[in-house]
């Protein structure tokens, strides 16, 4: 029992020898860059850049929120149709085909309800 948990934390131990290393390669990287770069500020370099173009009025702009709605709805169906994939696996196979076959199709009819509510409510008009 001591040889197996001996042998599991090991396991642990390398992970996290793993992780500290990266840690310390970005710390170490960071340092080097802030210790190495000249620091010259102008008034040009503490300008906000914006394409080139010399920032005038308020830092404050709308944002269209249909942008993040199209977004959300693209995430959404996308992870939903990574399950797509493991259902495929398990319809092959034997004595799970049916149920399985039952229960994708109510999964797919859950998505299409929401695509459905999604255009109903006029999400995926673009004006």
């Amino acid at each position: 029992m001591t040889v197996l948990a001996g042998e599991y934390f090991r396991s642990y131990a390398v992970v996290g020898l793993l992780a500290v290393v990266g840690v310390l390669f970005v710390a170490v990287a960071f340092g080097a860059g802030r210790l190495l770069r000249p620091v010259v500020p102008t008034p040009e370099k503490l300008l906000t850049y914006e394409c080139g173009v010399d920032p005038v009025g308020e830092g404050w702009a709308h944002t269209q929120v249909r942008y993040y709605v199209y977004a959300f709805l693209y995430v959404i169906f996308a992870v939903d149709s990574i399950f797509l994939f493991p259902w495929a696996t398990v319809f092959a196979e034997t004595g799970y085909g049916a149920t399985t076959l039952v229960e994708m199709f109510i999964f797919l009819g859950f998505l299409t309800i929401g695509l459905l509510y999604a255009w109903k409510k006029g999400v995926l008009t673009w004006t």
